[in-house]
């Protein structure tokens, strides 16, 4: 039986948009709509895949949305604005009193349009945060931290806080920093974390595999994914170049976002012998790139810690890899790696710690790593995270006065 009220998602990115984040707004919205109405505003047109597909299944709009390049930053952020307008105006025709609506950090606008369309039409507002802005865009060295934008966005970031009714962080660390604002209280912060989209188990290394068999070196250091602002992609090559002389250590990059274009022009200049690109990899063969390298590099700039957490790193577990991740060692994947074994933490802007870890990996042999890494991504179970969100969704469907009481 269903409850009353009805929950509409808004997701730039959903299927048949191939993200990370596509893919787990389509998993909770369909997880939602087992027991609730559930609508999606989709920015993401085009055909939806079978599963996302069916009588159970969410109601899926459209809403115009062209998305530029990251490296057209001015193109981009009329684009995203324009799209965030739209769903502001849906939100508005759509949204009744006693609704939930859901969104997320992405495009950094649209919290603030979900929750001004909540707040507008007595709805309920959750947020679930992949990014804290403006940290990122500062971290990323595209915002002073004390300018006028960055200044404003805080301030808005207290009113949004204020009138949210839950925040889902999906990292530990992101509790602090949302605590800093007035608007913020810790009964509003729900903390699920990401799941494996791989079924975890381990995945041996075979000299067959698809993407390893044209590499010469034993040893293999895989970078995969979209390198965004926040990575830092200088600190992999000049690891590369370090380790240039050492033949039984390569590198198989393949991903896409500004970083990879920067790995490619850094490459294109440098022609390092230890250095292989492959295209972006679909999401058929994902499990077999995963399984082609011994250990794979999560690269972040500084001050990482509270604004952002990789989602990656969780199927590079699943399929029984050790990791090397560049950040501090407060960060939510910093403090899994050193609490469960999982490889190496090295510090931001260290091309040298980078290399001496990547060295220490080749020559340790650790299998029992690579089990601990498959036990834990067996932890980030998608049912479990499915269940929270379903509780945290109920929970705000029941209680109509739920702002007022936090």
């Amino acid at each position: 039986m269903q409850s009353q009220g009805q929950i509409v998602v808004a997701s730039q990115h959903y299927p048949p948009d191939p993200s990370t984040t596509a893919a787990i707004m389509a998993e909770i919205a369909c997880r939602l709509a087992s027991d609730h109405e559930v609508v999606v505003l989709s920015g993401s047109p085009g055909a939806l895949p079978a599963s996302q597909i069916g009588p159970d299944k969410p109601r899926v709009i459209a809403i115009r949305n062209r998305m530029a390049g990251k490296a057209a930053l001015v193109r981009r952020g009329i684009s995203e604005l324009l799209f965030v307008l739209r769903i502001f105006v849906a939100l508005l025709r759509r949204l009744q009193r006693g609704d939930v609506v859901l969104t997320v950090t992405a495009p950094f606008m649209l919290p603030y349009a979900v929750v001004a369309a909540a707040w507008l039409k007595g709805a309920r507002s959750a947020l679930i945060m992949h990014d804290l802005f403006p940290d990122v865009l500062v971290m990323a060295g595209l915002l002073k931290p004390r300018s006028i934008v960055a200044g404003v966005m805080r301030a808005a970031n207290s009113l949004m806080f204020r009138a949210l009714n839950a925040v889902v962080t999906i990292g530990r660390d992101a509790q602090a920093p949302l605590l800093s604002y007035a608007g913020m209280t810790r009964n509003k912060i729900r903390f699920i974390p990401n799941w494996a989209t791989l079924v975890p188990g381990l995945r041996p290394v075979t000299p067959d595999n698809p993407f390893r068999r044209h590499l010469s070196a034993r040893f293999i250091v895989g970078l995969s994914g979209n390198l965004g602002f926040t990575h830092d992609p200088e600190i992999v090559f000049e690891a590369a170049r370090l380790l240039k002389n050492e033949p039984d250590i390569g590198f198989l990059l393949s991903g896409w976002g500004i970083g990879f274009a920067r790995l490619k022009q850094l490459q294109a200049e440098a022609n390092l012998p230890n250095v292989s690109f492959v295209a972006r990899v679909e999401d058929a063969e994902l499990e077999a790139f995963l399984a082609a390298a011994d250990l794979w590099i999560i690269p972040y700039r500084k001050d990482v810690a509270g604004v952002s957490v990789p989602s990656r790193f969780y199927n590079l577990l699943a399929v029984g890899r050790p990791v090397v991740l560049v950040s501090e060692p407060e960060a939510e994947a910093a403090l899994t790696v050193v609490e469960d074994g999982l490889g190496w933490v090295v510090a931001p802007g260290r091309a040298d710690q980078l290399a001496a870890a990547i060295r220490a990996a080749s020559a340790s042999g650790d299998g029992a790593m690579a089990a601990r890494a498959v036990k834990a991504a067996s932890g980030f179970d998608r049912g479990v995270a499915m269940n929270a969100y379903a509780a945290m969704i109920d929970e705000l469907l029941r209680n109509p006065n739920l702002s007022e009481q936090r």
